[in-house]
This record gives structure tokens, sequence and C-alpha cells, in this order.
């Protein structure tokens, strides 16, 4: 467990889409914690705006829609946070996941201000570790131009994953909602070249941070586990998709999930193990920038945020 737990407001002037704004100063909350000697933050790359539908999907509705009014969530189109988790350790600077870059939707792909709010720019960033290739965690690695924006670091993706977005055949296994999302995943994977290092989905990245399987959300989607010392936290990615109906019926097939079913299990057995542990863990679209604690609530889960 982490020895040391605070969260910091940063704030940087001229309005970022996607962020709060007062007095026209945007504000990024950024919860970070300590592992061991090194330090965890979530830097947020803006938000997501989904059509109620896509949230509830086939779920029964009534229900589905009472836990979202209980989670505060108004009907119509729900905002979801995109918590991007950044490691410091040593001369280490890792982050997970990319963000969504310029081209998926205007609220979201504010990793660069949000970096700058730390003093950081993406050149600063030794290490980038996909959780998988979805527009919100991909699509950010290149820039305006398609070049490398994190121009520095090394580029890792399990093999599964890579493997999936890069097969042609992908494309017509999706529906026609997210055939642009194979679209965009493979030509990014392609103009990576040989800087993506695709490894095994339990490989050991560097000492201290080993992947995780964590699949259903996509084929080859992992998680990390950073780990220093007795100290440890778990980067769950898309694993458990909300702070509402994954944490109160996560027995439920969640819409956004590429394989239900394999979903279902990996998200019961992950919110149990965490709820068993009390482990830090961070989540990529969770509220109040997704790290906290997992506790059971009845059935249900119930998510603290540090």
């Amino acid at each position: 467990m982490p020895d040391i737990r605070r969260r910091t407001v940063l704030t940087w002037l001229g309005a970022a889409a996607g962020c709060a704004s007062v007095g026209g100063i945007a504000t990024a909350v950024v919860a970070e914690t300590t592992i061991g000697g090194g330090t965890l933050r979530t830097v947020s790359d803006g938000h997501l705006v989904l059509p109620e539908s896509f949230v509830i999907g086939d779920l029964p509705a009534d229900e589905a829609r009472a836990i979202l009014e209980a989670a505060g969530i108004e009907p119509g189109a729900a905002r979801a946070p995109c918590n991007l988790t950044l490691w410091t350790s040593g001369d280490r600077r890792v982050l997970f996941d990319a963000g969504s870059g310029a081209g998926f939707m205007p609220t979201a792909g504010e990793i660069t201000a949000g970096l700058d709010a730390l003093g950081l720019a993406p050149g600063d960033i030794t290490d980038l570790v996909f959780t998988h290739g979805h527009p919100d965690h991909l699509w950010g690695a290149l820039d305006d131009f398609d070049e490398p924006l994190f121009a520095n670091a090394r580029h890792v993706m399990a093999e599964t994953e890579a493997a999936y977005w890069s097969d042609p055949a992908t494309v017509d296994a999706l529906g026609e909602a997210r055939q642009s999302f194979a679209v965009g995943a493979a030509r990014r994977i392609e103009t990576l070249g040989d800087r993506l290092e695709r490894v095994a989905e339990d490989a050991e990245v560097m000492p201290g941070l080993r992947l995780v399987p964590l699949p259903g959300h996509t084929p080859g989607h992992v998680g990390a586990r950073i780990t220093d010392g007795d100290a440890s936290a778990l980067v769950v990615g898309d694993a458990i998709g909300n702070g509402h109906l994954a944490l109160a019926r996560p027995d439920w097939p969640s819409p956004a999930d590429h394989d239900p079913e394999r979903g279902i299990e990996t998200r019961t057995t992950l919110l149990a193990e965490l709820a068993d542990s009390g482990e830090t863990f961070v989540g990529f679209h969770l509220p109040d920038g997704g790290l906290g604690t997992v506790s059971r609530d009845g059935e249900a889960y119930r998510f603290s945020p540090l």
C-alpha cells in the first residue's frame, strides 16, 4: 500500500477543452500518491461524451437508469473522465496510454496541457505503455503531423493487442460504429513501426513494472502492476470501465467490451481481488482522478478515491 496519499489541484491559463473552468482558468485535478520511492499521478486528458444508449446498451433500462441517477448522471449523454497514469521513479517517467489526440473528440486530447501543468513535455516521457488500442488510449501517440508525439519514449503494447488491431479482418468483424477504431488503430501501429515493442501480456516491462492480462474489453487488453518494495498499485485501464454500472452490477455485460462475457469474468474477478487486498489501483474512466481503492457494498462495490 502507498505510504503517503494526497490530492493536488493544478491550474493553468487558457481553458483546455473538457476541463472545468472558473473565471477563464481551467483546472486539472491530478490524483497523486507514492509507491515506494516513486510517485504515481493521474493526468487528465479531458473527457468523452457518450450517448446514454452506448452506456446502457441492452441492459435493463429502468434498473440501469436508476443506478446512473444515483451516481448523479442525468438522462442523455454521459461524461467519461480520461485519466492517464504517470509513474515517476528515478530517471524513468512512464506514461500509461497516450490519450485521444486531436482526432477523436473535441472534449479530449488534452494530455500535453496536463503534462505542461506538471512542468513536463511529451519529450520527457521515457516509456509509453498501452493498455489497449481504443482511440482514447492510442490515438494520442501521434501528433498533428503523424509523427510520434512522445518522441523519446520506448513504446510498449501487448502482442495480442497489436496483432488484433493490425489484422485487416478486424475492420469487418466490428460493427459499423467501431470500424473507424480499427482503421485508426491500424494506421497508428503501422506508423509507429519498429518503435512499437510488442511483448507478452504478462511481460516484465522493466524492474518494478509487469503487465497483467485483463482481457475482454479488447482481446489483448492488459493492466500493469507497479511494485516498489512492499508497495504496489495496479493500472487497470478499462477493465473497470466506469464508476457506476461496472461497480453496482459487475455481472452485467458492458456495451463497450468486445467480448462481454469475458469482460464480466475479468471485471468480477478483478474487483473481488482488489477489495480483498485493498491494493491501490487506477481506472482510466473512474471519477476523481481514478486513483483509489475499492470495497464491497453488499453485492456491489464502492470506489474510494485517494
